[in-house]
């Protein structure tokens, strides 16, 4: 719980860049939450990352850690990212109702990378 407060109160790459590669915005009607994913890629590779939006700690603090951990690595891999790896950066139990707070980011980053628009875990 105290790495979700550190995240949420000192976020990482909280930002927007002016002119991003890749850039895509969604938010969780149910709850309100907005998150936006800038990335910068150079050679296949995300070079840099910024997020910005608004909502509950879940889905912020989830944002911040979710830069943190696609940094440096290739966008194709970020298409393998799922929902266990989010769930593992938090480490605590997450219930029905904030699921979808905890996997914005993801969707957003996603979206934005591939076009894939479905939340993720939820065909499972």
């Amino acid at each position: 719980m105290e790495n979700i407060l550190d995240h949420y109160e000192n976020p990482r790459n909280k930002g927007v860049f002016d002119d991003p590669d890749i850039s895509h915005e969604e938010d969780n009607p149910v709850c309100g939450d907005r998150i936006r994913i800038d990335l910068k890629v150079n050679d296949g590779i995300i070079s840099d990352v910024r997020f910005s939006g608004r909502g509950c700690s879940i889905s912020q603090a989830v944002a911040s850690m979710l830069t943190e951990e696609i940094k440096g690595k290739k966008l194709e891999d970020v298409k393998h990212i799922g929902k266990e790896t989010v769930l593992e950066l938090l480490g605590i139990p997450i219930g029905p109702v904030r699921m979808k707070c905890a996997l914005l980011s993801l969707k957003v980053l996603k979206a934005g990378a591939y076009g894939i628009t479905g939340w993720p875990g939820e065909d499972e």
